[in-house]
């Protein structure tokens, strides 16, 4: 059985338990969510979820359907990842001394990812790209100590086309 990943971008209503209920939907069914992200549009009195999930091909018929269902959203758009741009911002903190500080800052470079504080034993990093690059910068500082890690869940637009009205 293909496990799809799948993008859902779900316009709901900004108002307090449409979060907890559209995550009940999905715990209620047993569907994983790898990645959730929520923030307002530029209507304060609508929000967007961008939730990426994963299942056969049924499963995630029936995550459209049931997100459909639910009173609060008022849209449901699904993406396949090669369908929409993604990104996905992250600050990792690490711990650096004289001997790695010149890796770390190559990496960095090579990553297009910013050093956005320092103490003297500490840098902090962001990087705001795919999800995919997200993970390689994770896994190239694995070398070095890891002290914190914070991202957010992947956002997702569908790519411009002439008849986006």
């Amino acid at each position: 059985m293909k496990k799809d990943k799948r993008i859902y971008s779900v316009l709901v209503e900004n108002r307090s338990g449409v979060l907890c209920k559209v995550a009940g939907l999905f715990s209620r069914r047993c569907f994983n969510i790898d990645s959730l992200a929520v923030g307002e549009t530029d209507d304060a009195s609508v929000s967007c979820m961008t939730i990426v999930s994963g299942g056969d091909a049924h499963t995630i018929e029936q995550i459209e359907k049931q997100l459909n269902k639910k009173l609060d959203v008022i849209k449901v758009k699904t993406f396949e990842e090669r369908q929409c741009i993604t990104r996905e911002l992250m600050l990792i903190k690490v711990k650096y001394n004289k001997n790695n500080r010149r890796e770390i800052m190559e990496i960095c470079e090579i990553m297009k990812s910013d050093i956005v504080d320092m103490s003297k034993h500490f840098m902090m990093i962001q990087i705001c790209d795919t999800p995919e690059r997200v993970k390689l910068l994770i896994d190239s500082l694995q070398s070095v100590s890891i002290a914190e890690v914070a991202r957010t869940g992947t956002l997702a637009l569908s790519k411009c086309m002439e008849n986006d009205d």
